[in-house]
């Protein structure tokens, strides 16, 4: 499905991939993307889709990332080092690694994945992002896994999450 090109069947699960990095090519920087991105090597840097919420990463089991990962949708069956930030719906496959945190909405899980990190839903009200940044001034990306903890805490606390 490479150069736009979307198959007949079209399923929840189908995404045109617009660009793709191969299994011999290393990339060492961020990567800025839209539309529908496929790694079957390695990136060294963040990897971020623009503000669409049509954008899709999907990771190979030989594909992986270093660094931190915000697109809508994922599905990944390689390796992460860094958080993963899913405002859609990530999708953890069988050989799926994560060595961080994994913000969701919506997950999907097969057994066997991975995540060395915590895993924090995101119900869309924004509500632990907006106390934290409140209380600290910082944003949650600059949190540690005890603030996390906590801003979720105040969360259940404050809207009954």
């Amino acid at each position: 499905m490479l150069g736009g090109n979307k198959s007949s069947k079209n399923t929840s699960t189908s995404t045109t991939v617009d660009t793709l990095v191969g299994r011999q090519t290393e990339i060492l920087g961020d990567v800025h993307f839209s539309g529908g991105l496929h790694i079957d090597g390695k990136v060294k840097g963040k990897v971020i889709a623009a503000s669409d919420k049509a954008s899709a990463l999907s990771v190979s089991d030989s594909g992986s990332i270093e660094g931190d990962v915000r697109v809508p949708s994922i599905v990944l069956n390689g390796s992460v080092v860094g958080d993963v930030h899913a405002s859609t719906k990530i999708t953890l496959s069988a050989k799926a690694r994560v060595t961080g945190n994994v913000f969701y909405r919506i997950i999907e899980m097969e057994g066997g994945a991975q995540v060395n990190g915590q895993l924090v839903h995101d119900d869309g009200t924004g509500a632990a992002a907006d106390g934290f940044s409140a209380l600290t001034g910082r944003s949650m990306d600059d949190a540690t896994p005890d603030e996390l903890s906590e801003a979720r805490r105040v969360k259940s606390t404050v809207i009954g999450g």
